[in-house]
Formats: structure tokens, C-alpha cells, sequence
């Protein structure tokens, strides 16, 4: 009875508060706020009083919570107190923890990949190694969700880790003590091509356009570049006011970089550049792809309207909406979306319309009858409601069936790991590469494995399959499906012949993981990116950057 009086209590709180704060509205809505709130409530008292199994009353309510928010948009979201680590890292990029990626691998966990300097590194954990044990009690089964919850810990205080190494009998232990991981924006800063320097980011945390900043200046100190990429491939976004101090970099004083309008008008804001640029002269190449969102596509989209930089890639995500955290009580936060936000040619990115649902529940992309055409400062043609289309469009590179599922079901993974127990030192990282005795030893470990997989035509045919049978349609059409059956039938020996080429990149690329970590896996995919291809070749030809920016082709 204490959980429904302090459940009560709350609700009481949430109705002054949503009074106070809709004091325009008429007293109908705040009748129909008291009246659903009432409803709910001696709906929860109900169920908990009768409901012939015990639930736990906070899971309910957080279940309830989710549901709700579901039917808004996907960024609006309940944060209880259990996930404010998980807060904390996507807005500052900090957490207490080991510094570690982890990843599933059969019903244990392993650790993927130790970040540089961290815990995990000093401590002598390598990828591969398998979890056994944190703190006396066994992962056997564990999702990684929960395991990283178990790392993650205050600063300073220990844990106790057992593990095993593949190529050792004895499983082992260490003890580590948990630091502040603060995890650095900027993942590779470096030069890609003669006077081209490049930065990939992966993140808009706290602080991220000085790290960014600080990045671009050592780049033109110590290499003299005179032109730069920026990648933001991947960047989901974060902070808009990092965006907007990121541009601030490029962009003179006093530019409107994005503007912010919802239901409260006072809330509603123009952000401007503060301060002079730090070079608003250099050419800039931004690469961007359908990862690519929020504060990203801010960059990408004030660059493109104020006609700053040649954008590349792929049309971004289309997230044009603006999230504000708001504090509950129990230490918990709301994440709610209060605005859209508009580049400075006017338009607004988002593609999904959240307020017009189909009947089913999904979510539509807005009609192109409501796309609207604006203009850049030199007067190009660009459209709202559907991300940032680039000025040059690059066409990604698909991975074959049968390398996706060598990823996915960590056979490279588990053979770099192999290969690294057994090489002390490799090649540097831009050119390292496995020989055709190294690829032998890899088709060698699959058979080993007894590694089969089947491809998408396979698994759908398989599907038609069995609806064929339970409408007894199957007889009918038996030898046009066996026929279909043959054509389509894949070969792994033939496969892995095939696809040797990218499943060999795939290997090299994790070996180099092993060796030179984050920063390795980078320096080598940049050796073979069609989209940096394309960058270089526009900032090499300036009359073919320039004419891009001013719509002349």
C-alpha cells in the first residue's frame, strides 16, 4: 500500500504541474488530464490488488510509460534513474566503466575492443578475451546490456574480472579498478592526400567543436593543409549547440546556422555564430550518409545553404527534431521533443511524419506534394523533408550475403583473434595485408566450423515454401519451386572465391583492430573509400569545386 500512496502522491504532483504549466488551455483539457489520470490510477491499484501473478509496480508503470511515448516519436522517451550512466555518455561522452566495447559471442560475452589508455588496456585485456565471471558471478546467458551495466561502475571502486583467452588452458583473473572514460569525439585526425586533411567525429558531446577545433589547427601547424574533410558518416548527432559552434569554426560571425520553432514560443530560438572564424577560407568537404542525423545533418545542411562546403555521400537520416530533458521526480529525466528545427535556407530535414500515422500505427514519410523548394545563398535548388541530399551522390558499397553473415556470426572476429595469438607484430596499417596462405588458413577455420549460411533468396523461398504447403498449393507448383530451388542454391566454396576480395578487407581490417585499435581500422578503410576518392577529387580540381557551389556544372 506504501507504493500506491507514494504513486498517488506523484500523480497528484504530475497534475498540478501539467495545470501550472496549461494555464491557457481551457478547463474541458484539464478536466479530461484529472479525469484519465484518475482512471489510471484506480486502474494500477486494481491490477496490483488482483491480479492472480506478483508484478512488480515500478515495471508496470515503466512499461506503461514506453507504451505511451511509443505513440509520439521515437526520441521522446522515459529515462529512469537505473539509465542515467547511459544518459550521461550520450550527452557528455563520460562514464565510470573499464573503457571497453563488448559483444555476444555464443552465451558468453567477449571483449571487442579495449579503448587506448583506458582500464581495460592497462589492465592487459585484449579482443577475444571470453567473460566469465564479474564479481564472483557468472554471464553464462547474459545479454550484453546486462554485462555492460555490470562494468559500468563510480570511479575508483573495483571489479573482478575471470576470464579466458583463446589459446590458453587456464582461465584467469583480474582485478580493475573503474575511471572516468571520457570518450573523445574525434576518432582519426590526419592527412589522406597532399595538403588534405581529414577529421572523423562520431559524435556532437560536450565540448566536441573544441576537440574538433583543436584537431583542424594542429592539421594546419604541423602538415600546412589547405583543404579539409570533415566525415560525418555515421554521426547520429547530440548537442545542437556543438553543431552550431562546429560550423563557427568554418563560418564567419554572426551567421545563422539553425533556428528552433515549437509549442512554446518562448522556448523558439535563432542560433547564430558568436565568434570569428578560424578559417573561413579553406575549402571543406563534408561526407555524410544515412547515418548521418540530427546535429550532423545541421552541419551538413547550413554548410550546403550558406554554400560553405561540397557535400558527398548519401541523403542523410532526416531527423529535424529538437529534443529538451526535463527533470522528474525519483532522479529520473524526460527526454521530450519540443521543436523542429530550420537550416538557414528555411527548410526543416525531418522525413518521417510522426503526427499523421497510417491506419496501421506506421509512420509515413512526408508526401512529396508537401515538399518544398528553397534556395541556397547562391541560389541552388534544395528540397525540405527528406534529410540532406548531397551535392554529389556516391552510391554505397553492399556487403555480399555470405560476407554479412562471416561478420555477423564473429568468424572474422574469431579468426583475427587466432591470427593474433600467433603474430606478435604486423605491417603498418595502411598496408597490411593477409596472404593467400593466411586466406587458405581462414577457409581452412570455416571448414573446421562446419560454416554454411543461407542467403536471403534462399530463406524467402524456404518461407513461400511452407505457405505453399499449409495451402496445399505445394504439389501443384512442386517442380517450378525445385527448379527455382537450383538456380538460386548457393555455393560457400564458390562464394568464398568470389567475395574473396572484400572478405579479405573485412579480415585485414579487424587483424589491424588488434594492433592499432581504433585508430588502425580507420587509417586502412580510408585507403579503400570511394567516398574520400571522391572528396580528394573535388578539392584537387578548385574549378570543380567551386562550380559545385555555385550550381554550374
Amino acid at each position: 500500500m506504501e507504493i500506491l500512496k507514494k504513486f498517488k502522491l506523484i500523480l497528484i504532483s504530475l497534475f498540478i504541474g501539467i495545470v501550472a504549466l496549461s494555464f491557457t488551455k481551457s478547463d474541458d483539457v484539464n478536466f479530461e488530464i484529472s479525469k484519465n489520470l484518475d482512471i489510471y490510477f484506480t486502474l494500477f491499484k486494481e491490477l496490483n490488488l488482483y491480479y492472480v501473478d506478483e508484478k512488480a509496480p515500478g515495471d508496470l508503470i515503466k512499461s506503461s510509460i514506453d507504451k505511451m511515448l511509443q505513440t509520439l516519436d521515437p526520441y521522446t522517451v522515459y529515462i529512469p534513474e537505473s539509465q542515467m550512466e547511459d544518459y550521461k555518455l550520450m550527452t557528455t561522452g563520460q562514464y565510470g566503466g573499464i573503457g571497453a566495447l563488448i559483444r555476444k559471442s555464443g552465451e558468453y560475452i567477449v571483449i571487442a575492443e579495449p579503448y587506448e589508455t583506458f582500464p581495460a588496456y592497462k589492465a592487459g585485456l585484449k579482443a577475444g578475451d571470453i567473460i566469465i565471471e564479474v564479481d564472483g558471478n557468472t554471464i553464462k546467458g547474459k545479454s550484453t546490456e546486462d554485462i555492460s551495466e555490470a562494468l559500468k561502475g563510480q570511479p575508483n571502486t573495483s571489479l573482478k574480472l575471470l576470464l579466458k583467452r583463446p589459446g590458453l588452458e587456464k582461465e584467469f583473473e583480474k582485478e580493475i579498478i573503474r575511471e572516468e572514460i571520457k570518450i573523445n569525439s574525434v576518432q582519426y585526425s590526419g592527412v589522406i592526400s597532399d595538403g588534405i586533411g581529414y577529421i572523423r567525429f562520431s559524435s556532437f558531446t560536450e565540448n566536441s567543436s573544441e576537440e574538433i577545433k583543436k584537431a583542424f589547427i594542429s592539421l594546419k601547424e604541423k602538415h600546412k593543409i589547405n583543404s579539409i574533410v570533415l566525415d560525418l558518416r555515421g554521426n547520429p548527432g547530440g548537442l545542437l549547440i556543438e553543431s552550431v559552434n562546429l560550423a563557427n569554426i568554418f563560418v564567419k560571425k554572426g551567421e545563422e546556422v539553425v533556428s528552433t520553432k515549437g509549442k512554446i514560443s518562448e522556448w523558439n530560438n535563432t542560433y547564430k555564430t558568436m565568434f570569428e572564424a578560424t578559417d573561413e577560407e579553406i575549402p571543406v568537404v563534408v561526407l555524410v550518409n544515412r547515418g548521418s542525423a540530427s546535429a550532423s545533418e545541421i552541419v551538413a545542411g547550413a554548410f550546403q545553404d550558406l554554400d560553405r562546403a561540397v557535400i558527398i555521400g548519401e541523403r542523410t537520416f532526416g531527423k529535424g527534431l529538437v529534443q529538451t530533458t526535463r527533470p522528474l521526480s525519483y532522479n529520473s529525466k524526460l527526454k521530450v521533443t519540443t521543436a523542429k528545427y530550420y537550416i538557414p535556407s528555411g527548410r526543416c530535414i525531418q522525413a518521417l511524419d510522426y503526427t499523421h500515422r497510417n491506419e496501421d500505427g506506421s509512420v509515413g514519410k512526408v508526401p512529396d506534394s508537401l515538399i518544398t523548394e528553397f534556395a541556397t545563398k547562391n541560389g541552388r535548388k534544395v528540397y525540405d523533408g527528406g534529410g540532406v541530399l548531397p551535392d554529389i551522390e556516391v552510391k554505397p558499397m553492399y556487403l555480399s550475403r555470405i560476407a554479412v553473415e562471416l561478420v555477423a556470426e564473429n568468424y572474422i572476429f574469431d579468426f583475427a583473434t587466432i591470427y593474433a595469438n600467433k603474430h606478435e607484430k604486423i605491417d603498418a596499417a595502411a598496408t597490411f595485408s593477409i596472404n593467400d596462405a593466411d586466406y587458405q588458413d581462414f577457409i581452412t577455420y570455416l571448414n573446421d566450423k562446419r560454416f554454411d549460411y543461407s542467403t536471403l533468396s534462399e530463406k524467402k523461398l524456404k518461407e513461400l515454401i511452407d505457405i505453399t504447403e499449409k495451402e496445399k498449393y505445394y504439389e501443384t507448383a512442386k517442380t517450378e519451386i525445385e527448379s527455382l530451388q537450383k538456380k538460386i542454391a548457393h555455393d560457400s566454396k564458390k562464394d568464398l572465391e568470389t567475395f574473396k576480395e572484400e572478405i579479405v578487407e573485412l579480415i585485414n581490417e579487424e587483424i589491424i583492430s588488434r594492433y592499432y585499435y581504433q585508430k588502425g581500422r580507420i587509417e586502412f578503410a580510408l585507403t579503400k573509400d570511394p567516398e574520400v576518392e571522391k572528396a580528394i577529387e573535388i578539392l584537387q580540381n578548385q574549378e570543380l569545386y567551386k562550380n559545385t557551389l555555385i550550381g554550374k556544372k
